[in-house]
Parts: structure tokens; sequence; C-alpha cells
């Protein structure tokens, strides 16, 4: 999701996303960079005005929490997205302290959407899985590092076995700031599309989370058979950095504020991604 600007293997992933969340537990009152929280033309005086009501106004989400709790306890509320992204952009735009907070208590009585007003997405060239002719096309942005997309990949899967000819997923790059190697991830999965290889490297990459270092993923490279010296001069030369960046556009001008964040035909889901609840959601869209 960019934020800010941007034993089983699965219970392994679980045991990771709870230890983040303890980690995350302790710093809302002091940490300066919220997840999901779009922070652009905020700095000095502004931010820390911004921030003070962040982490003064409650969620409206029920959780009893202040907005900036919620956002490092609760990455998937919608709530406290909106409500943060609604502090910035107003105090960005020079409202006062008062405004803001009016308008906060207006947005606070408003219930958040499961599924937002649909926006248009391109797909063209973007990796696909699923039948071309699917009636629902399902859009993930998505972090090669992040803890969530990785639980989330599990659950896109069981969606798709439930759905085979009905259902197709688009994956889109939306790598954070704040993993390390995500960029490369990124760069290193549209390198291996172009081999015709893009799913089977998502799979090695997000069964080997969290590690992205360049000898694994090299590894990666050679134990799928790619002409590994034409990925590594891609890799090196940077050649899809360009589109990577234009997907992260992408998702933010389509209200992507963290990862994994998904659309289903066009419409952006605001819950947890669970293949039993994006399900009856599916049937709608084919009635």
């Amino acid at each position: 999701m960019r934020d800010n600007r941007r034993v089983s293997f699965r219970k392994v992933v679980l045991f990771l996303c709870v230890a983040v969340a303890c980690i995350a537990q302790g710093d809302w009152q002091t940490i300066a960079d919220l997840p999901g929280v779009d922070w652009q033309g905020l700095t000095g005086a502004r931010k820390a005005l911004a921030l003070k009501i962040i982490r003064t106004t409650t969620c409206s989400c029920g959780c009893d929490m202040k907005v900036a709790e919620c956002r490092m306890k609760d990455h998937t509320c919608a709530n406290s997205r909106k409500l943060a992204n609604t502090v910035t952009k107003e105090i960005a735009a020079g409202k006062t302290e008062a405004v803001v907070r009016a308008d906060l208590k207006k947005i606070a009585v408003e219930p958040a959407p499961v599924l937002d007003d649909p926006v248009k997405i391109s797909v063209a060239g973007d990796p696909v899985r699923g039948p071309a002719g699917a009636r629902v096309t399902v859009v993930e942005f998505s972090d090669f590092q992040c803890p969530y997309c990785s639980v989330a990949v599990g659950e896109t899967k069981v969606l798709m076995r439930q759905f085979p000819n009905d259902v197709r997923l688009v994956f889109k790059q939306f790598p954070l700031d704040d993993h390390t190697d995500a960029e490369f991830g990124a760069e290193a999965a549209l390198a291996a599309q172009a081999q015709g290889k893009f799913w089977e490297m998502h799979d090695l990459m997000y069964a080997g989370y969290p590690n992205l270092s360049r000898a694994t993923v090299l590894g990666y490279a050679r134990k799928l058979g790619l002409d590994v010296a034409r990925f590594t001069a891609e890799l090196d030369g940077h050649k899809y950095r360009a589109r990577v960046q234009a997907e992260e556009q992408e998702g933010e001008d389509a209200g992507v504020g963290g990862t994994p964040t998904f659309f289903l035909n066009g419409k952006k889901y605001n819950e947890t991604f669970t293949a039993s609840s994006v399900a009856p959601l599916v049937r709608k869209e084919l009635r």
C-alpha cells in the first residue's frame, strides 16, 4: 500500500503479522509516518498539526481507538484511513484545525462502504490469472515484502477455485517505501513476466517471504529456467522501474492507501480480503 507516499508457512506469516502489530502498538503516539496515510505537501508545522488531530480524534469504526492508533493496529480499517487522509488533505489545503475537526464529525457518521464506486483501471499488459472472458475482474495492488499480501495469496487462490470460469485476477505492482527490497522484487517479477514466468516467480517470492535478496531471486530465476543473463541485465538496467512507478501512481489515483488493495470490477474493496467475504460480492456482480 505505498504507506506515506507512498510448523506451516501460513502459521509463520500469521506470527509475523502479529509481531508487526505488537511492535506497532507502542508507536502510534510518536511515529510520524502512519500506514496508508498520504503526507504529500505536508511538512513542519502543518504535518505536526495533522498528526495532533489524527492522534486525538476517535476512529469511527467502533474500536474506541484514536485514528492514529487504529491505523497502526489495524491497517485494513477503511474508517481510520479515510479520516486520516481527510485530515492531511484538508490541512495541506490550508483549512484550520476547527474546520477539519468539524468535517471529521460529519464523516464519522457515514458508514464506510464495503465497495467504493467503480473507477477505471487499465489492465493492458498486466499479468492475469483466470479466463480472459471472466465476468469479474479482481485487480490486486500488492507488495512482495508485505506480510498481509503474502497471506492474501492463498485467499485469492481459494476464490478463483470457487469461480474458475467467472473470476480473473490481475496483479499490479505497489512496493512500499519502508520495505527495502520490495521495489527490487517488483522489477524482478516484471523481468520474469517478460520471459513468460510471472506467476511462477510471484509464487516463489511469496513462498520465500520476506527474503528478496538478490542471490535468492537469481536462484529463483535459475530454478524457473529463465535466461539468467537477460534477467540480470534487465534488473541491473532497471528496465521495468518506470512501469513499477506508473503502476504505483495508478494505484494512488485509484485510492490505494496500503497493500494489499483489491478492486472488484473497478470497485475498491475496503475490508480484509478473504475468499469467504468476497465470494458473496462476486455472486452479486455475476447477477
